[in-house]
């Protein structure tokens, strides 16, 4: 098991955002994690990264207990996450913004660069290398959030709504970067809302709301699970969906 994130309990002041959750992450998949908007996913992402101390639980990477281990450290046993906010060094060029992850595992500049460039090639920046990254298009900063954390060369990549505010098209574009990602031994957990690409990309889906996890399966299996239903879409929903599809039927 490349992940395994037990009993996770994250407590802010007297709200409770993240409650007992537990999740797995199999080496060379694509695990999904859903839910509502609030169900508390970045913050179990941030807790999996190191970005926040959890009041319970504790976070396993390939049998090491890394519970206690600060956020640099983790990225330099491999794990790598993208922010769902993205923010690139705006005075800096694609290439130079890509070159600061890779300077993690590569101290020469040259070494770094060369890293960097084939990074931006792998995630359809080749041409834009030279321009500021403040002049990147919404789907381009995703890309670019995409390749800094490939430069560090991890292991394991927690991808944070990195379809968020794309459109059809550029959706449709990402998705086989991301496939080819994990084709080349990188595993991954990512957190959508784009349920097309759960359903495209994802071996394994976990559902949180409210801070639980609540279903877990195969994308088809979790999409018909009545607690999904009712935790999208609220009480009653799964009861309505169920009397349409018997009036469709009958």
């Amino acid at each position: 098991m490349m992940l395994q994130v037990k009993q996770v309990t994250m407590r802010f002041g007297g709200l409770t955002a993240i409650k007992s959750a537990s999740l797995n992450v199999k080496k060379g998949a694509i695990t999904g994690l859903i839910g509502p908007n609030g169900a508390g996913k970045t913050t179990l992402f941030s807790v999996a990264s190191g970005f926040l101390k959890a009041n319970e639980g504790s976070i396993f990477y390939k049998q090491q207990d890394i519970t206690a281990l600060a956020p640099h450290r983790r990225a330099s046993l491999g794990i790598a996450r993208t922010f769902q906010i993205v923010q690139p060094f705006a005075g800096l060029s694609v290439l130079e913004n890509i070159v600061v992850g890779a300077f993690l595992r590569h101290a020469d500049r040259a070494d770094a660069e060369r890293l960097a460039l084939a990074v931006a090639q792998r995630v359809g920046l080749g041409q834009d290398v030279d321009r500021p990254a403040s002049g990147l298009t919404v789907a381009g900063r995703k890309r670019l959030e995409l390749a800094r954390a490939l430069a560090t060369e991890p292991q394991l990549l927690l991808l944070d709504e990195v379809l968020a505010g794309l459109n059809p098209s550029e959706i449709r574009d990402i998705i086989p970067v991301i496939r080819d990602i994990r084709d080349s031994g990188v595993t991954i957990l990512m957190i959508e809302h784009v349920m097309q690409a759960v359903v495209s990309l994802c071996d394994y889906v976990y559902v949180l709301a409210q801070g639980e996890m609540i279903a877990e399966g195969t994308a088809a299996e979790v999409v018909d699970n009545p607690r999904v239903v009712e935790a999208y879409l609220g009480h009653g929903a799964a009861a309505r969906l169920a009397a349409n599809k018997e009036k469709t039927h009958a």
